[in-house]
């Protein structure tokens, strides 16, 4: 872990870019991009097309370290290259931004009015290799729908123990038990999420951090004892669904959390848009973004 990445992560300003759509999720983000199914055959296709709508937004001007803090990539993306050099890399180097990697393996099934992470059978193997690609930190998801006391419990539980693997390897994790903004008892899910994550970490030692990356929450400032623990590198904000004017309004009210998008910062982009046209709406959504999360 580099000491100014960590630096940069706990005080800069800015917000967290999330460029991190899986196999499951990239069809909807090729689509949002004007890039429908009829265009690609196979797999290999779709990701080599997902990795040039990547690669626009990463090489876009608009796509600057004044303002953007970090990226979290799919495991793809850190494997390919960005003008020859590799993702992470061309992040860290040419761009001045932390990248960080998406390390889940999807959603289990619903149990308890949540879902699980999937087993991560190579972990250690992917952790190795990001380790080896200038990877600075990595992204885990799991998703709370009711307030199951138990349920809520055995996703932080798992997040943490998974989170305490990460941080042996010798990187940052991003804790994300995500809530969804539908459920009917959001406001009571993250008050029953707040209780088990700081319990968690009150047991961190001495050199153990994370990043906890949550839904914006129904009552302002609910996460501001998160914010302030001496164990939390940054808490960030998933858009969750929200549009990005929503979001930005949630956000803002929310003292000390800052924004990690991926639909909201993409929403305005087209593979059709001249480069001029396609900086323009990037940089509106960055700047905007950015303004929310300050």
């Amino acid at each position: 872990m580099q000491q100014n990445q960590f630096e940069k992560m706990k005080n800069g300003k800015g917000f967290i870019a999330a460029l991190d759509q899986s196999g499951g999720s990239t069809p909807k983000a090729l689509a949002a991009y004007g890039v429908l199914k009829d265009a690609y055959r196979d797999e290999e296709e779709m990701f080599n097309l997902v990795h040039e709508m990547r690669t626009r937004i990463i090489t876009s001007p608009a796509f600057d370290s004044s303002k953007i803090l970090g990226a979290i990539l799919f495991e793809e993306t850190m494997d390919r290259k960005i003008e020859g050099k590799y993702t992470g890399d061309f992040l860290a180097e040419v761009k001045g931004i932390v990248p960080f990697l998406k390390v889940d393996k999807g959603l289990a099934e619903e149990n308890n009015g949540v879902q699980m992470m999937k087993p991560i059978a190579d972990l250690d193997e992917t952790l190795k290799r990001a380790k080896e690609r200038h990877i600075f930190g990595t992204k885990m998801r799991s998703v709370i729908k009711k307030a199951n006391t138990a349920g809520i419990k055995d996703v932080v539980d798992q997040q943490f123990e998974v989170g305490k693997q990460i941080i042996n390897a010798g990187l940052i994790p991003i804790i994300e038990p995500e809530v969804d903004i539908n459920s009917t008892e959001k406001e009571k899910c993250e008050q029953l999420l707040k209780v088990e994550i700081l319990n968690h970490l009150n047991n961190l030692s001495e050199n153990e951090f994370v990043m906890l990356k949550l839904t914006i929450p129904t009552q302002a400032n609910t996460y501001k004892e998160l914010i302030d623990h001496p164990k939390v590198v940054r808490v960030v904000a998933l858009s969750g669904g929200y549009s990005r004017e929503e979001a930005n309004e949630k956000l803002k009210v929310n003292e000390g959390l800052i924004a990690s998008f991926s639909r909201a910062l993409s929403q305005d982009l087209n593979v059709k848009q001249t480069d001029e046209e396609f900086n323009a709406a990037l940089s509106k959504a960055v700047e905007s973004i950015y303004e929310a999360s300050i």
